[in-house]
């Protein structure tokens, strides 16, 4: 962790200026330290608060709020053990002490636990023209609309990148130049990405013909006008244990009739039901195929997804549908993008991200 060194402070600093600290640092803590470098005690927002909540003032120094007894690893403590106290007590950042007491560096462990690296492929659709959100998607792909202060495929890639997937391809037509301008080959991102180009608009599954490899594991197929929290490891696990050609994701719309629903037989009346709620499952747009679906998409042909399936039903190879009850949100209307622009710091913070 290389921001570690931006949180040192000493005792004698004035606890306005270790708000600084805490509030502009990634790691929300500062760390106090003597001129040796060992360590003395922490600060978080929390002790900030309980100065306050005492109508302590801001310069008092830091020596007379910080903990003093503040938990921390040996320098040669095995990540393994330390990730699991840091899970066990709901630690977020722990201190690297040596055995001179000298700090030495940082645990983080989002960075211990992070998950392991997966091969299976992502393919992100990004060329749809966003009519319905114009005149924001007149200069900007809709893929590329900023929610939250990022766009919407960043979102996107880095979800699929807390699940342990990094090889992306991304199907461009509508100002395609935009998109890999941005991303470029993806390694600012820590991600490999590479791009198949619609010169003619081929549908979600259409698109999936030019795909210069066949991936012989199974692999995604996601919109990128979506934010979600579904777990795409489950998802996968999913599909290996149905052994489907196909998965999709589908998540549950109600749809109230505003009137009174009259059942008859001829000129008699049977029943009414009064303003009834009907439940559908809808297509989420997520989707995770095997390789052997492959052999069932035209070439050079628009062919939607709800065309592979069909044709996938229609040869008795029958997909499964996975039910999503996490956060989700299709981004196709100015409404939608007003929501998602509420909801994303909740959903998608630097704490969650």
């Amino acid at each position: 962790m290389k921001d570690w060194k931006n949180t040192l402070i000493s005792p004698n600093t004035p606890v306005f200026e270790a708000l600084k600290v805490i509030a502009t640092g990634s790691l929300r803590i500062a760390l106090v330290v003597d001129e040796d470098m060992k360590l003395l005690g922490t600060v978080t927002d929390g002790d900030v608060r309980t100065l306050l909540l005492r109508n302590g003032a801001l310069d008092t120094p830091v020596s007379e709020i910080m903990s003093r007894n503040p938990m921390f690893a040996a320098e040669d403590e095995d990540r393994e053990s330390i990730a699991l106290r840091m899970t066990q007590r709901d630690i977020l950042h722990l201190p690297i002490v040596n055995a001179r007491g000298q700090l030495v560096g940082m645990h983080v462990l989002k960075d211990l636990v992070a998950p392991p690296k997966r091969d299976n492929l992502v393919v992100l659709m990004a060329g749809g023209l966003g009519t319905r959100l114009r005149p924001l998607t007149d200069s900007c792909p809709k893929p590329m609309l900023c929610v939250g202060g990022r766009p919407i495929l960043e979102t996107i890639i880095r979800t699929f990148q807390k699940h342990g997937y990094n090889n992306f391809v991304i199907s461009l037509n509508y100002m395609p130049e935009k998109i890999q301008e941005y991303f470029k080959d993806g390694s600012q991102l820590n991600a490999s990405i590479t791009y198949v180009h619609e010169h003619t608009r081929l549908g979600t599954a259409g698109a999936l013909s030019l795909l210069p490899q066949r991936p012989e594991l199974p692999f995604f197929v996601m919109n990128g006008d979506l934010l979600t929290k579904v777990n795409f490891n489950q998802l996968m696990e999913f599909h290996m244990e149905k052994a489907a050609p196909a998965t999709m994701c589908v998540r549950e719309y109600d749809m109230q009739v505003p009137f009174g629903v009259v059942s008859t037989s001829g000129n008699d009346l049977l029943s009414i039901d009064e303003k009834p709620l009907h439940k559908f499952f809808v297509n989420a747009g997520i989707y995770v195929l095997s390789p052997v679906a492959l052999d069932y998409i035209p070439q050079n042909t628009m062919f939607d997804m709800p065309d592979l399936y069909k044709v996938l039903l229609a040869d008795n190879l029958v997909p499964t549908c996975f039910p999503i009850r996490e956060y989700w949100m299709d981004i196709g209307r100015m409404e939608d993008f007003a929501r998602a622009e509420m909801e994303y710091h909740v959903q998608f913070s630097a704490g969650n991200d």
